[in-house]
């Protein structure tokens, strides 16, 4: 079984939870790092576990997405339903059916992922989209967690608070907004800022390793 490798910069640091301290021994802890790193977790889960980090998705709408909601190459998403309760509905507000660009690291996993996959890609054997509450307890940490990580490295490398709000679902805020809105449709624009925000993490196969080890490991 393939396993997610994520490492998150030092700086990055996640809230104090109790329930993700309690199970890491410490109180400071990075929810990302930890749910990624969970040797149990399950390829399936690691892949929405990391698209979720990646996106800002709310897990609703991670657990609707079907191959059609993303464009070839999978460097864009298209955002127009939600999963409440195992059955689809509407998007939670209007400005929730967005466009989201993908990092091209994501993008590529995504493309393995979903290689012969139809319907939902985040399915039980069934077919049916995975339950809410089992994605939670397989997280071991609230889902928002990982919404509230990608508003930080959006943020840390000062992408244009309007390009946050269109990734993210939030409705326009100020009459400058409104009239800035044109710019969602520049791909381009878009796509130069997906690139320099990166994801804030990095992938690969197999476990993970906390940047600090890898530091160590180069510095010896």
């Amino acid at each position: 079984m393939s396993h997610i490798v994520v490492t998150v910069p030092a700086q990055i640091e996640g809230p104090a939870l109790t329930s993700g301290a309690s199970l890491l021994g410490q109180s400071g802890w990075r929810p990302l790092l930890f749910v990624l790193s969970l040797l149990a977790v399950c390829s399936r889960n690691a892949v929405l576990f990391a698209l979720l980090a990646g996106t800002g998705l709310r897990a609703g709408e991670a657990l609707a997405l079907k191959l059609t909601d993303f464009a070839p190459d999978f460097r864009v998403l298209h955002v127009t339903r939600s999963i409440w309760h195992g059955r689809e509905q509407n998007p939670k507000t209007p400005a929730a059916v967005r466009q989201i660009d993908i990092a091209e690291p994501l993008a590529g996993l995504l493309r393995v992922y979903t290689e012969g996959k139809t319907g939902y890609i985040f399915a039980t054997r069934s077919g049916r989209p995975l339950a809410q509450r089992n994605v939670h307890r397989a997280a071991g940490v609230g889902l928002h967690a990982f919404r509230r990580f990608r508003t930080e490295t959006l943020r840390r490398v000062r992408v244009p608070e309007d390009l946050i709000g269109l990734w993210l679902g939030h409705a326009p805020r100020s009459v400058t907004d409104l009239y800035a809105c044109g710019l969602q449709n520049d791909g381009a624009w878009r796509r130069e800022w997906c690139d320099r925000a990166g994801l804030g993490f990095s992938m690969g196969l197999i476990g993970a390793i906390p940047n600090e080890l890898l530091d160590s490991q180069e510095a010896a």
